[in-house]
C-alpha cells in the first residue's frame, strides 16, 4: 500500500507529493484535518485510524510524515519506515529542502535504533545533502547531533563537543528548545565521558528541569528520558537515575499504549527495582517489558530479557533465567556475564571462566559493563581455584574504580579483591575490604549485593576464627534473602551455616584441599599446579594451615590430616 505504484498500466497525470506519477484518489479532506489537530495534541492512534485507510498518494508530504509518526508511536516500525520514505520523497519532489533533510535525519535514527547501521549511514548521507546549503535551520540543529554522535564513537571528543556547542547555539536562533535541549545532554553526556563529571551531571540536570517540565516535544522527552537514565547507571548515581525513571514512567502513563516509549523506560525500572529489592513488582514489569519491546522492535527487546533472567537467577529460579538468557541472546544480547553466573550457579564453574575471558577479550563494553564482567571473572576464578586471574580481574576493577570515582564500582572493586584475599588466605586484607564493600552496598541500598558481601565476610571471619562475628553475617545475609525471596541466597547461607560441622579445627575448603596434598606427599610446586594457584599462595595457606593446627611442620600437619581421616 505504501511503495507508491499502481498496479494498472493506464497512463498517469504528475501530482508533485507522490513520486509514482499516479492520480490519486481524492482524500477525505475533513479526515486528514482532523488528524492534522490530533497530531499536535499527541493524539495517535485516532491519527493512524484517520490516515492509514486513506489514498496515499492524496495525503501530500505532510500527511504521510503524520502518518509516519503515528505508525512509529504505535510501534508498527516497518510500516513507519516506509510511509516516510514515501514523506521523504513527495518533500523532495515538491522542492523541501528542510523537511526532506528532516525526515532523511529521521529514517537514519530509526534505522539506527533497531540495529540497521548500513541504511542509517546511507539516510544520514541524503539529510547531510539536503541541508548543507540551507540557511540555518532547526533541523540543521538535529543533524549536530547524529555527526557529534558520530565524532565521540571516532574518539575526537573535542570536535563532538564543538558540535554539541554549535547546536546548541542553532537551537538558541532558531527558537528551538528541543535542539537546544538535546544539545545541552550531549554535551553533559560528553563532559562525563572526559572526565569533567561535576560539569557534565550539571548539564543533564538543567536539561531534565525542561524535560520533567513538559516543555519539549514528546518524541524529544522520550528520547531524553532513555539518554540520561542509562548515563546514571554508569556513574552508580542511582538517586538520580531513580528520580528521572520515576518521571519517565509518569510521563508513560500519559501516552498511548504501546508506544516504544513504554518498553524502552520500563526496562530501566525493572533494573532499579531489581536493585531496590521489590522483586515481585519487577518481576511483574520485566513481563511487560518483554512484550512491550517485542511489539516495538524485536532487536531492541534483548535487554529486558536480559534484565528478566538476572532477576531469574537471583531469586534461584536457574531454568527461567536460562529462557531468558538464551533468548536475550537470540534477539542480539550478549547474555553476560549473567549467563556465566548462572553457570557457576549449575555447577559449570569451568564453562563460565571461558566464556568470560572470550567476553572480555572481545566486548566493546561500556563501564559499567565492563565493570560487572571483571566481577564475575573475579568470583568464578575463584570457584575453580584460579586465584592469578581473579587477582588480574579485581586489579583492572581497582584501577577503574579509581579513575571514575563512582562508588558502586568501587563496592565491587572491592568485594572482588576481597573475595581473592579469602582464597589466597590474605585473611587480614580480605576483612577490610569486605567490610568496606558491606558499607557501600549498604550506603547504595542495595540489599542483595550486601547480602552477597557478607557471604563471603562470613567465610573470611570464619577463616580467622571468629566464628560467632561469621555467624551474625550469615544471619544478616539470610533475612535478607527471605525478604527478597531469594531462595539461591537463601541455601547458600544454609550451606554456610552447616558446612563449620563438616571442616576440622576452623579449616577452609581451599585448606582442606591444601593439606590433603601435603599429607599425599605433594610439594608446594606440585600443589601449585594442581590448584592452579601460585607457590606464594600455598605458603600462606600452610602457614594458616599449622596456626590452626597448633603445629609447626609438614610431617605433623599430614599426621593430623590421617589421623581424621582427611587424607
Amino acid at each position: 500500500m505504501f511503495e507508491g505504484v499502481s498496479g494498472r498500466g493506464d497512463r498517469c497525470t504528475v501530482n508533485r507529493d507522490d513520486p509514482s506519477g499516479r492520480v490519486p484518489m481524492p482524500a477525505d479532506r475533513a479526515a486528514v484535518r482532523r488528524a492534522w489537530t490530533e497530531a499536535g495534541r499527541g493524539v495517535w492512534p485516532e491519527v493512524y485510524r484517520l490516515l492509514h485507510d486513506q489514498d496515499p498518494a492524496s495525503l501530500g508530504a505532510t500527511g504521510l510524515e503524520a502518518l509516519a509518526d503515528a505508525a512509529w508511536w504505535l510501534s508498527r516500525v516497518e510500516e513507519s519506515l516506509a510511509v516516510r520514505r514515501r514523506a521523504h520523497a513527495a518533500y523532495v519532489a515538491a522542492g523541501d529542502g528542510r523537511r526532506a533533510g528532516y525526515n532523511a535525519w529521521m529514517l537514519a535514527t530509526e534505522y539506527g535504533f533497531i540495529g540497521k547501521d548500513a541504511l542509517a549511514a546511507g539516510w544520514l548521507t541524503k539529510a547531510r545533502r539536503h541541508l548543507a546549503d540551507l540557511p540555518e535551520c532547526e533541523e540543521q540543529g538535529f543533524l549536530c547531533f547524529a555527526d557529534a554522535e558520530l565524532a565521540a564513537r571516532a574518539g575526537d571528543h573535542e570536535q563532538a563537543l564543538r558540535l554539541a556547542r554549535h547546536m546548541a547555539e542553532v537551537g538558541a536562533r532558531c527558537e528551538s528548545p528541543d535542539v537546544v535541549a538535546m544539545a545541552r545532554l550531549l554535551e553533559g553526556r560528553l563532559r562525563i565521558a572526559g572526565g569533567d563529571t561535576a560539569a557534565g551531571l550539571a548539564r543533564l540536570d538543567e536539561v531534565m528541569c525542561d524535560v520533567m517540565a513538559g516543555v519539549l516535544g514528546d518524541l524529544v522527552t522520550g528520547w531524553l528520558y532513555c539518554l540520561a537514565v542509562p548515563i546514571c547507571f554508569e556513574l552508580s548515581d542511582m538517586g538520580r537515575a531513580t528520580a528521572w525513571n520515576d518521571a519517565a514512567m509518569a510521563w508513560c502513563a500519559t501516552l498511548p499504549a504501546g508506544t516504544p516509549f513504554h518498553g524502552l523506560c520500563r526496562v530501566h525500572h525493572v533494573e532499579l527495582l531489581g536493585l531496590g529489592g521489590a522483586w515481585d513488582e519487577a518481576g511483574t514489569e520485566a513481563v511487560l517489558a518483554c512484550r512491550e519491546l517485542m511489539n516495538y522492535h524485536p532487536n531492541m527487546a534483548g535487554e529486558s530479557f536480559y534484565v528478566a533472567g538476572e532477576l531469574r537467577r537471583r531469586m534461584g529460579d536457574l531454568p527461567g533465567a536460562e529462557k531468558a538468557f538464551l533468548t536475550a541472546h537470540e534477539l542480539g544480547r550478549d547474555p553476560q556475564p549473567g549467563l556465566a553466573l548462572l553457570r557457576l550457579a549449575q555447577g559449570k564453574a569451568q564453562a563460565a571462566a571461558t566464556a568470560l575471558a572470550a567476553c572480555l577479550a572481545s566486548g566493546d563494553w561500556g563501564l559499567l559493563s565492563r565493570a560487572r564482567l571483571l566481577a564475575a571473572q573475579a568470583e568464578v576464578s575463584v570457584a575453580i581455584g584460579d586465584v592469578e586471574t581473579g587477582h588480574d580481574a579485581a586489579r583492572h576493577l581497582e584501577a577503574m574504580a579509581g579513575a571514575s570515582g563512582s562508588r558502586l564500582l568501587e563496592a565491587l572493586a572491592l568485594q572482588a579483591s576481597g573475595t581473592v584475599a579469602v582464597a589466597g588466605d590474605d585473611i587480614a586484607d580480605a576483612l577490610a575490604r569486605l567490610r568496606r564493600a558491606r558499607t557501600l552496598w549498604l550506603d547504595l541500598q542495595l540489599p542483595y549485593e550486601a547480602a552477597q558481601a557478607r557471604l563471603v565476610l562470613a567465610t573470611a571471619y570464619r577463616a580467622a576464627g571468629d566464628d560467632d562475628t561469621a555467624e551474625l553475617e550469615l544471619r544478616a545475609a539470610r533475612s535478607v534473602f527471605e525478604r527478597l525471596g531469594s531462595s539461591a541466597g537463601l541455601r547458600r547461607v544454609e550451606e554456610l551455616l552447616g558446612s563449620r560441622r563438616d571442616l576440622p579445627a576452623g579449616l577452609t575448603t581451599r585448606q582442606l584441599d591444601v593439606l590433603r596434598l601435603v599429607a599425599a606427599g605433594k610439594t608446594n610446586r606440585d600443589i601449585a599446579a594442581e590448584l592452579v594457584i601460585s607457590a606464594n599462595t600455598v605458603s600462606r595457606h600452610l602457614d594458616n594451615i599449622y596456626a590452626k593446627l597448633g603445629v609447626s611442620t609438614r610431617a605433623a600437619a599430614a599426621a593430623f590430616a590421617y589421623t581424621n581421616g582427611l587424607a
